[in-house]
């Protein structure tokens, strides 16, 4: 399933999940297309706290003078910034100095300059961020300041600075992902301290693993693969299986580059309902989800993956990561193909009369479905059944296309439609050369005859 998460408005992700029978099935795709942010406005009486805040503390030059500009501290057209705004850009830049000084200690292995920046109160939750991150390998961690700093509501002396920050694990010269987070900052005399750092929840991907929880991770030659401490033991068959599938998924890069690393977390229940924001359908088992930069990082729910699924199930998930976009995809008419290639993928050149689904698929065909390709999509309280057929409908017809035409071309009309979003007619005269109602209704004919 491709899953919006949360980034629709946001990145989206994709993620198949299984049902309690059916190995893995996906959720079904909501609106892709990065979550902007609308700048806040910084009011004068905002401005003015700001100011006898800064005068309070001795920094120089500040005078109570009108706010010109808006939200983001920008000044009017043909003007500079006032005195407030000024001050507030000045305050902004010594806290994202405080913020630099901790990322050389991070990608350094300084935790004591790491955690120098903050309050005695906010150490253990970066204690504990520290570690996760040191723990995934981190090889670029780098905070921007998206806003001026703006007084926190109820928490008089604190001010809040919205981050974003781009970051790697294991590759040093990755296209980063991205994360914004609000951090809150008290000044000590002039010197402004991290008082703490929010979850990422304003964000549509949700809460990093590493940002909530401890981690336990294994590192091999295509995969990094994390759970929490109590799951460590599933460490090592999860990495030699996580590796095998990184070689199939790596087939179905449509743009020819496979992901420079694939990143899987295991999710134990508690984690299930809170990393990158919970709520999956009932029937998930594991999805993809994206967090900028090209990237999307794959979460298994440990309490529905079966020992005999695991392998289909991370085949089809790491080929969501390879094959969709940055932004993931919005028209969930193309459902069918998104998961109908994650589901080629994961039965990677079995007989399709030993495809698990196709009871499902039979159940499907024969009981109402009204043979669209694109009315498929299982609503999050569907059935088991109703989710097993229709990933197996979306299989049989990618596998009918690629038993007609050759996988590449198949994988070259996947690319023309989700990566650059052309009508299924215009890609189905320019890749196959024939049109698409007629190919739609030889893939149902298709079904049909497999259905019996």
């Amino acid at each position: 399933m491709t899953d919006g998460d949360e980034q629709a408005p946001g990145p989206a992700g994709s993620s198949r999940e299984q049902p309690a029978r059916p190995p893995a099935a996906d959720e079904p795709a909501a609106p892709s297309g990065a979550a902007s942010r609308p700048r806040r406005r910084w009011p004068l009486w905002t401005a003015l706290a700001l100011v006898l805040a800064l005068v309070a503390c001795g920094v120089p030059g500040v005078l109570l003078l009108g706010l010109v500009g808006d939200a983001a501290g920008r000044p009017a057209a043909g003007r500079k910034d006032d005195a407030a705004t000024a001050a507030a850009r000045r305050l902004g830049a010594r806290m994202t100095a405080q913020l630099d000084r901790q990322a050389t200690a991070l990608l350094g292995g300084d935790p004591a300059g790491f955690l120098a920046v903050a309050e005695p109160a906010a150490r253990p939750a970066l204690t504990r961020r520290y570690t996760a991150l040191r723990a995934l390998r981190v090889t670029v961690w780098r905070p921007e300041a998206d806003d001026v700093p703006t007084a926190v509501d109820g928490r008089p002396g604190e001010w809040r600075l919205t981050v974003t920050v781009g970051y790697c694990f294991v590759v040093p010269d990755c296209t980063p992902s991205t994360v914004a987070m609000g951090t809150r900052w008290r000044l000590v005399g002039a010197e402004p301290r991290l008082v703490a750092v929010e979850e990422s929840r304003v964000t549509s991907a949700g809460a990093r693993p590493w940002e909530v929880s401890n981690l336990a991770v294994a590192v091999g030659k295509r995969t990094l693969v994390a759970t929490t401490p109590a799951l460590r033991a599933k460490l090592p068959g999860l990495l030699a299986q996580a590796d095998a599938a990184a070689q199939v998924a790596d087939r179905y890069a449509v743009t020819g580059t496979p992901p420079d690393r694939y990143l899987v977390f295991y999710a134990g229940q508690a984690e299930w309902q809170r990393w990158y924001g919970g709520g999956r359908p009932k029937w998930t088992a594991g999805y993809a989800v994206d967090v900028g930069g090209g990237h999307y990082d794959v979460v298994l729910n440990a309490r529905s993956v079966t020992p005999s699924g695991v392998d289909e199930l991370l085949r089809h998930e790491l080929t969501h990561a390879a094959s969709l976009p940055d932004g993931g995809y919005s028209d969930r008419s193309n459902w069918w193909l998104v998961e109908g290639l994650a589901e080629y993928a994961g039965a990677d050149g079995q007989p399709m009369n030993r495809y698990e689904g196709l009871a499902e698929v039979r159940k499907l065909v024969r009981g109402g479905w009204d043979g669209r390709l694109d009315s498929l999509t299982p609503a999050d309280d569907a059935a088991d059944d109703r989710v097993g057929g229709a990933y197996g409908v979306g299989y049989l017809a990618v596998r009918h296309l690629v038993d007609r035409y050759g996988e590449q071309r198949m994988l070259d009309f996947f690319r023309t439609v989700v990566h650059e979003h052309r009508s299924l007619d215009d890609a189905a005269d320019q890749v196959f050369g024939d049109p698409w109602p007629a190919l739609h209704d030889d893939c149902v004919d298709y079904l049909r005859a497999v259905a019996g």
